[in-house]
């Protein structure tokens, strides 16, 4: 099944955003390479593709995992998470209908 996963920043983690970022790219390139990802990126905290000092809000990620349970963990165990960029993350059963 498909998981939308949000993460939100926490205030002023762009330092600590960008210092954790290769070991974030790296599970995520683990899922492509998998077969696993549908899609992630940052959230831009203004609206432009390089926000600059302004930094991100968050991420969004869909992914595949066997349940809601192992996303969550997944998700729970990120770089981001751990390092505390993310102030919240939250996991949803996610059904993709386009592109079909």
């Amino acid at each position: 099944m498909l998981y939308a996963i949000l993460g939100r920043d926490a205030p002023n983690s762009l330092e600590r955003r960008l210092s954790v970022r290769p070991a974030h790219l790296e599970r995520l390139n683990a899922l492509l390479n998998e077969g696993r990802l549908i899609l992630a990126g940052p959230l831009p905290a203004i609206d432009s593709p390089d926000p600059g000092p302004a930094g991100f809000q968050g991420s969004l990620m869909v992914v595949e995992f066997p349940s809601l349970e192992e996303a969550k963990a997944w998700a729970e165990a990120d770089p981001y998470a751990t390092a505390g960029v993310f102030a919240a993350v939250e996991v949803y059963p996610f059904r993709q209908v386009l592109p079909a």
